[in-house]
């Protein structure tokens, strides 16, 4: 993040009126889930405090990922790739709007947000490098989906699983409903554009994907380091324990995103630094309350 970036509070609004009305016909089902069956009594502070970062975490990366998705969608216009493709991408903006909807009441259930700062122009990756559309396609689905979707969904499925409170599984189970499809966007597209894409480029998508497994790997580093903190409450808030995450999450690395994307013909190179967790991407949100 530059010295002269700005940040701001991420804060969220419902514009309501007739706007909402309509947004609400296209998904009744988020009124339906259990809001006021959550109960936080008796439960020790700092377990909800962590409970609102992890939700309040959650809403903002479902944001980026909205942004992520727009973007992309954009780029498949752009690449003229078929209708059919196209129409199921722009759901999926809808999708990631619902999951912050979701995830923001869910923070409001639990006392309120924290205080996020984020910089609102890093919200997506720069792409401009490449000039050809399917390529610039290609980078950014491999980034934001054959890694990101890919590597979340698991997570997201175990969690619902591990949950005990109504509203947090009912939360999450719709999440990871809704990312279904998200989940096997990547691989569709890349079946589609294999002929448009040449071996240098799949060697250039080999290169990109490393750059965001790392971003992943970089949260479980920070995460692996608060070990000898793990709330024994967790499940009932919707996280699953840190030990059971983090090895879902590097079986996942290697099941979920590795060994499909070697099968379309990409082969992610991790040097030795990333394979360690050393070698991280900066952050591009930062919890400035605790």
């Amino acid at each position: 993040m530059s010295e002269e970036a700005v940040l701001e509070l991420f804060e969220l609004e419902v514009l309501g009126g007739n706007s909402e009305k309509k947004y609400r016909k296209m998904r009744p089902d988020i009124e339906q889930l259990p809001w006021d069956s959550l109960s936080i009594e008796g439960l020790p502070s700092n377990t909800i405090e962590a409970a609102r970062k992890a939700w309040t975490s959650m809403a903002f990366q479902e944001f980026r990922t909205a942004a992520a998705c727009s973007q992309t969608l954009s780029t498949l216009i752009e690449a003229r790739a078929p209708i059919d493709l196209i129409a199921l991408l722009s759901r999926f903006c809808i999708d990631e709007m619902v999951h912050v909807e979701l995830c923001a009441r869910v923070t409001t259930q639990l006392g309120g947000a924290v205080e996020l700062a984020y910089n609102p122009k890093e919200l997506t990756h720069d792409f401009n490098q490449y000039n050809d559309s399917i390529v610039k396609s290609a980078h950014m689905i491999v980034a934001y989906f054959c890694v990101g979707e890919a590597l979340s969904i698991p997570l997201l499925h175990h969690s619902s699983l591990a949950a005990t409170q109504p509203l947090m599984k009912q939360v999450l189970r719709t999440i990871v409903k809704d990312e279904a499809d998200h989940g096997t966007f990547g691989w569709q597209f890349l079946e589609w554009a294999s002929p448009f894409l040449s071996e240098q480029d799949k060697i250039a998508l080999g290169e990109t994907a490393p750059k965001f497994i790392t971003s992943a790997q970089a949260t479980w580093l920070e995460l692996e380091s608060k070990s000898e903190q793990q709330i024994e409450q967790a499940n009932d808030l919707g996280w699953m324990g840190l030990d059971e995450y983090l090895k879902l999450a590097r079986q996942s690395l290697i099941k979920q995103v590795l060994e499909p994307l070697q099968q379309h013909g990409i082969k992610p190179i991790l040097n030795n630094e990333q394979k360690s967790n050393e070698n991280v991407n900066p952050i591009s949100a930062q919890i400035v309350l605790s």
